[in-house]
């Protein structure tokens, strides 16, 4: 007796009855066409635009002009007439080679470039003049410089604020104290022979930050920092660090960028004294 084949041809046979549903690039799957993912960088944050960055930078420049010419009020003026001081002598030049108009462009550019770095510069003696004198004010100026520069801020105190900083870097290890030269003194002491026992053979520095003889002006601290001698290199950093995590961490609160009245300072005038 002959078998008699089935009527029902709906179901579809072969590879195509055994796909799983929503199997195929749509218009909202991860490769479709359609899709909206956020590009990441190189850590894996999503990128920021340049029209975003110029924002940014814009408003942070903003801020921090706010900010300086409310301590400094001669600021406008002096940006003013730097401006003009700067873009006039460019186009009495440009007169001079008989290119005035040429030199309109170079002009305006340079002049905007020196009022930049005369902001700068008050900006940064600005924010000096605030700190100096603030409990912290040492741990802020250093962990504002550049470079690679691993600061520990508050590992050693008293209760009077006296503190002392950790800061490792390419000259070795430097330890920073601010606060009463007749207190500092001993904590810098025992600080260094708690590091040497870790570091071994490695240059250790010792500042007080002041204004008396054999201390270093806050205003200086950065400048006196870096130019420190380069006695390790990156490789040895690195090895140093992990050596340096027993240790352990910041023991003091350290105020972060102290203001008088106790305000923090703005992250805009910590950028542009980085400038």
């Amino acid at each position: 007796m002959a078998r008699s084949k089935p009527s029902d041809t709906s179901a579809p046979g072969g590879k195509a009855g055994r796909g799983p549903a929503g199997s195929g690039r749509g218009r909202n799957s991860p490769g479709g066409k359609g899709s909206s993912a956020a590009k990441l960088d190189k850590k894996g944050q999503p990128k920021v635009g340049r029209l975003t960055k110029v924002r940014d930078q814009v408003r942070m420049v903003g801020q921090a002009y706010k900010l300086t010419s409310q301590n400094d009020p001669k600021l406008p003026w002096v940006l003013l007439i730097t401006f003009v001081a700067v873009a006039a002598v460019v186009e009495v030049i440009g007169i001079v080679l008989g290119s005035p108009f040429v030199f309109i462009p170079f002009a305006v550019l340079l002049g905007l470039l020196a009022a930049l770095v005369i902001f700068g510069r008050r900006a940064q003696g600005s924010a000096y003049r605030q700190v100096e004198g603030q409990p912290g004010a040492a741990s802020w100026v250093l962990e504002g410089m550049r470079g690679d520069w691993r600061v520990t801020s508050g590992v050693a105190g008293t209760p009077q604020l006296d503190i002392v900083h950790r800061v490792l870097g390419r000259p070795g290890i430097v330890l920073v104290a601010e606060g009463s030269p007749s207190r500092v003194r001993n904590l810098l002491a025992t600080e260094k022979r708690k590091v040497a026992r870790v570091v071994g053979d490695t240059p250790i520095y010792d500042i007080v930050v002041g204004d008396d003889e054999g201390q270093v002006p806050l205003r200086k601290l950065s400048s006196h920092v870096t130019k420190l001698p380069r006695n390790l290199s990156a490789a040895e950093v690195n090895s140093l660090g992990r050596r340096m995590a027993a240790l352990g961490g910041q023991k003091m609160p350290v105020p972060g960028g102290p203001l008088p009245g106790g305000r923090q300072m703005s992250v805009s005038q910590r950028q542009v004294r980085r400038r």
